[in-house]
């Protein structure tokens, strides 16, 4: 047999090889690792409502900043914005009077969302801490004993919540194998969530020269910092049905008008004292009483004078 045939027995052995083994199917990534998160804020937003967004924006490589909202636009307009740009959660910064801030957090297209009054607000570069996580790693969402299975329906439903916003999906294509953070919330007896940030630094023992050591590990704070009170919880994607109304929550216009019906009253009470002051000071006799001594050391005319004057 000539080399040639032996070599187009060899080619076609091989080709056939080749067409035998399967191709591998094209792997996609699950859903939960494709998750995002939109974020947008409404118009008439101060500087410091603005860096919060902005850091939780640089703090969540899964979420995704979007334009501003209208002041006209309705708030559940969100939930489509959110689906046309492929989010399945979204934050909304929600400005009013340029003092109060209002976030809206839910879940698209189903729900539930939970409406915030945000206070306290301070950003990363206003404190300037000595945290400093590494940027696009994924964090640790931890919650106080409050958030416990024995909490309320409510406090669950703002733990699932606030789970899907704040932890990065494991394989996420944005984020870093790394976990060198933890997003901190705890709940005082007033009703408040307290949001804190640290960084994840192992200990170091000075006395062996430096060495890392192996004992444990402490957390620094990053920042930012704010304090959430929640107000109402929505069964659909930014409204629908109230699943929880807080009827201790005390709106801010009430608070000022509380504070101005105050300053008024004082002044009320102001302006009749001085009144009733000026009316006592107006009938009372203001004369003094004679003195008896003040001619003591006056002097009277002699009458001897008096007839040489004549």
């Amino acid at each position: 047999m000539s080399a040639a045939k032996l070599l187009a027995r060899k080619r076609a052995r091989q080709t056939e090889s080749v067409a035998a083994e399967p191709v591998p199917a094209i792997r996609k990534a699950p859903p939960s690792r494709r998750a995002k998160v939109l974020a947008l804020i409404s118009h008439g937003s101060t500087t410091k409502f603005t860096a919060l967004m902005e850091d939780w924006v640089a703090l969540l490589p899964h979420v995704r900043k979007d334009c501003k909202l209208e002041q006209k636009d309705r708030v559940d307009t969100i939930a489509e914005v959110a689906e046309l740009a492929g989010c399945n959660r979204a934050l909304f910064f929600e400005v009013r009077k340029h003092t109060d801030l209002y976030l809206w957090a839910g879940a698209v297209p189903s729900g539930p969302t939970v409406k915030f009054h945000v206070q306290a607000v301070h950003s990363m570069d206003e404190l300037s801490l000595t945290g400093n996580c590494l940027r696009g790693s994924r964090g640790i969402v931890s919650f106080d004993s409050a958030f416990g299975g024995t909490a309320p329906s409510h406090l669950l439903l703002v733990r699932q919540v606030l789970t899907g916003i704040f932890a990065v999906p494991e394989g996420h294509p944005k984020s870093k194998p790394f976990v060198d953070h933890v997003h901190s919330f705890a709940l005082d007896r007033l009703g408040k969530i307290h949001y804190r940030h640290y960084q994840i630094v192992n200990a170091q023992d000075g006395a062996d020269g430096g060495r890392r050591s192996q004992a444990g590990q402490m957390l620094v704070e990053v920042g930012p910092r704010c304090s959430l009170t929640v107000m109402r919880i929505f069964d659909g994607p930014f409204g629908g049905p109230t699943l929880y109304a807080n009827s201790g929550f005390v709106s801010p216009n009430h608070v000022r008008a509380e504070v101005r019906r105050r300053t008024g009253e004082r002044y009320a009470k102001k302006i009749t004292a001085r009144a009733a002051m000026r009316k006592r000071h107006a009938g009372a006799d203001r004369r003094l009483p004679r003195d008896e001594l003040a001619d003591v050391f006056r002097e009277e005319p002699d009458e001897h004078m008096e007839g040489l004057d004549e």
